[in-house]
């Protein structure tokens, strides 16, 4: 697999953001791809290991090591058959993923030299959907089965479970509660990680291949478990949970006070309003950060998507507060040795673009204890 020692000769080459100040003026994508010359370098790193633990970290079980070296050889159309084995979109996951496949890397033993397994990975999907290589596979008659499957919930997980289940030969049917499939990766995930046609493209794939999509339907509410049950053969459960964590304390009433879920709705059908109006421009909505100071209580992936639409819309400042003291810059050995996902500091782009533009920090170690009000019954500060 790769290029016989390769990896003692080729450096790690990591993914490529746009410039943090370029990237706020909209809400495009901010990962920049490489040529292939560049992704086939970086595929030849790749080992034959004898224990490939790439595969121990992804939680999908992908056939890392196979299709690097399709990459290495400039092979891929055979690299995006051994992606769609075992993943029905990689471009969701080589967007989004952590990758603790990087992180169990061999080559990650010598920290920060693991092969760019999840640029790699996003590559062979976005080229194979340029040259046409993604198309419908609707199931042939010889295999139908007459069986009726609903799938309740449109998320990742309920798209995927609704086209297997299409093309193993069943009749599908699937629900989802909001105006458009797609769940949190359409609705929480902001543009500028995963541009919203990069969803539906594959909302549409599974359209061409059978699956009657019925958005604005609330199971449980606008149709029972009863007569779901009583309609279809089986029902496959594929929902998410739209309870937030809430922050008991004092003066949690208080007005301007948001779970994150909340706020990252409005932001990103704002968005789509305004790329449906053909426009950059993303107008204010109900829950607005524009011209505002902006505490972020959490410091993980969604509170930086927080910070970043917040750096968007012209929040005057943003402050993202962690509970967990700051973690060491390297990884800590004596708590999570390799092949384990380091617990280690990275800056995320959310405080890049902070940085780039002196209007985020962040705070560690840092507990809120209540919050304070204006005489309107507005938020004014918080008592950490």
């Amino acid at each position: 697999m790769g290029e016989l020692g390769a990896f003692l000769k080729i450096e790690r080459h990591g993914v490529p953001y746009r410039d943090a100040q370029e990237r706020l003026a909209d809400y495009d994508e901010f990962l920049v791809g490489r040529p292939a010359e560049e992704l086939a370098e970086q595929g030849a790193r790749c080992m034959e290991c004898g224990v490939p633990f790439c595969h121990n970290g992804c939680p999908l079980g992908n056939l890392i090591p196979d299709w690097n070296d399709s990459v290495y050889r400039g092979r891929f159309s055979d690299a995006i058959k051994q992606l769609h084995a075992t993943n029905n979109f990689p471009e969701f996951t080589g967007r989004l993923c952590p990758a603790p496949c990087e992180a169990a890397c061999v080559l990650e033993i010598r920290e920060g030299d693991a092969v760019t397994i999840k640029q790699i990975e996003n590559s062979i999907i976005d080229r194979a959907w340029a040259e046409g290589w993604v198309q419908p596979e609707p199931p042939e008659a010889a295999i139908l089965t007459g069986r009726t499957v609903a799938v309740v919930g449109a998320g990742p997980a309920g798209l995927a479970a609704a086209q297997q289940l299409r093309r193993a030969g069943h009749d599908v049917t699937l629900f989802e509660r909001d105006e458009a499939a797609g769940g949190l990766v359409r609705f929480g995930v902001p543009d500028f990680k995963i541009e919203k046609h990069v969803v539906e493209r594959r909302v549409q794939q599974l359209v061409a291949e059978g699956v009657e999509l019925r958005c604005g339907v609330d199971v449980g509410v606008d149709i029972t478990a009863e007569e779901l049950r009583t309609q279809f053969d089986a029902v496959v459960l594929a929902t998410g949970s739209r309870v937030p964590r809430d922050l008991p304390a004092p003066g949690r009433e208080l007005t301007g006070i948001h779970p994150a879920m909340e706020y990252l709705y409005v932001r990103n059908r704002a968005v789509a309003a305004a790329h449906a109006d053909g426009g950059q421009q993303v107008a204010t909505g109900a829950v607005t950060a524009h011209g505002k100071h902006v505490v972020v209580i959490g410091g993980g992936d969604t509170g930086a998507d927080c910070v970043g639409n917040s750096l968007r819309e012209g929040a005057l400042s943003v402050t993202q507060l962690e509970l967990l003291p700051e973690p060491p810059r390297q990884r800590p050995d004596d708590r999570t040795p390799w092949p384990l996902w380091p617990q280690k500091f990275r800056l995320s782009y959310a405080q890049e673009e902070g940085r780039a533009t002196h209007r985020a920090d962040a705070a560690f170690s840092v507990v809120t204890t209540r919050f304070e009000g204006t005489p309107e019954g507005g938020v004014r500060a918080l008592v950490v």
